[in-house]
C-alpha cells in the first residue's frame, strides 16, 4: 500500500506543483528581509526616527525603480517602509501584466499581513501603527486587504490604505480600515467606472472612504515617464495629478499614522 501511494505522489503533474507553490503566502521574517535596492523578497526602507511604518505593494511589472522612489519617499516622511516582492519568489520575474490573476489580489493581501506581522515583530515598530500603500495590481490587493474577509485571524486591521489607480471588483465584505483612492477618469487599463462601483458598494462600519478622479489622467499618472504605451496600455505621468495624489497620501497617512499632539 505504502509503495502505491508513494507512485500516485510522484505522478502529480509539475503544473500542479508549481501552482500550489505560487498559492502559498510568503515567509517574511529577518532571513528574508533585505536593505534598500537589495533585491530581497522584502526591502526595508528606514527613517532616522520612524513615527509609524508602511507597507508598500508594487505594480502588475514587479519590482521597479519607481516603487523603490516610494519607498524612499515614505522613509522620508516618516515611516519604516516594507517593499514586498510578491513576484520574483513566486517565479514571476518578469511580472504579471496582462495576466495579473497569476497572482491573485487575496493572495498579495496576505503578503501585506505578514509584512505588517514581521514590522510588529521589531522591538523599534512593536508598537506602530502600520498604513498601506498599493498600486495597480498592488492597489487591487490593497482593496482586499482592507476588507474584514481578508485579515488573518488575530492580525489587527490596517491603520490606513491608500490604492493608486487599483483593480476594482466587488467587495465581499465591510471596510476595516480607512481608505483612499486615487484614479485618473482616462484609464483604461483599471477603470474608473469599476472602482466607483466598489466605492458605492462597499459597508464603510464608520471608516472613512475617499476616492479622488483626476481628470484625463492615465494609469500610472505619477510614474517617471510620459505617457506610452505599455502591455498594450496607454499610461503615464500627469505632473499635476502626480503631485496632488502626492501630497493627498501624505496628508491621509499623517492623520493616521503619526501621533496627534
Amino acid at each position: 500500500m505504502m509503495r502505491w501511494i508513494r507512485l500516485v505522489l510522484l505522478a502529480v503533474p509539475p503544473t500542479l506543483a508549481a501552482a500550489a507553490l505560487h498559492a502559498q503566502s510568503l515567509t517574511i521574517d529577518a532571513s528574508t528581509v533585505g536593505a534598500p535596492g537589495s533585491g530581497a523578497r522584502a526591502e526595508l526602507y528606514m527613517p532616522a526616527v520612524a513615527a509609524g511604518a508602511v507597507v508598500e505593494l508594487h505594480g502588475c511589472n514587479g519590482i521597479s525603480p519607481h516603487y523603490r522612489i516610494w519607498a524612499a519617499r515614505l522613509a522620508q516622511w516618516g515611516y519604516a517602509t516594507l517593499l514586498v516582492d510578491s513576484f520574483r519568489p513566486r517565479g514571476y520575474a518578469d511580472g504579471v501584466c496582462n495576466h495579473g490573476r497569476d497572482v491573485p489580489a487575496d493572495l498579495r493581501a496576505r503578503d501585506a499581513f505578514a509584512a505588517a506581522a514581521y514590522l510588529h515583530s521589531r522591538p523599534d515598530l512593536r508598537n506602530a501603527p502600520i498604513g498601506l500603500v498599493g498600486f495597480s495590481h498592488g492597489g487591487w490587493a490593497v482593496l482586499k486587504a482592507v476588507l474584514a474577509n481578508a485579515r488573518p485571524a488575530g492580525e489587527p486591521p490596517f491603520a490606513a490604505a491608500v490604492a493608486f489607480y487599483p483593480g476594482c471588483e466587488p467587495p465581499g465584505s465591510a471596510l476595516e480600515t480607512d481608505t483612499l483612492i486615487l484614479i485618473g477618469d482616462a484609464d483604461s487599463w483599471t477603470p474608473l467606472a469599476r472602482c466607483q462601483r466598489w466605492r458605492d458598494q462597499v459597508q464603510t462600519d464608520g471608516h472613512t472612504l475617499q476616492m479622488t478622479v483626476y481628470p484625463g489622467a492615465l494609469h500610472a499618472f505619477d510614474t517617471e515617464s510620459g505617457p506610452h504605451y505599455f502591455a498594450g496600455h496607454y499610461i503615464g505621468r500627469d505632473p499635476a495629478a502626480a503631485a496632488d495624489a502626492e501630497a493627498r497620501t501624505r496628508a491621509f497617512l499623517a492623520a493616521r499614522l503619526i501621533p496627534q499632539r
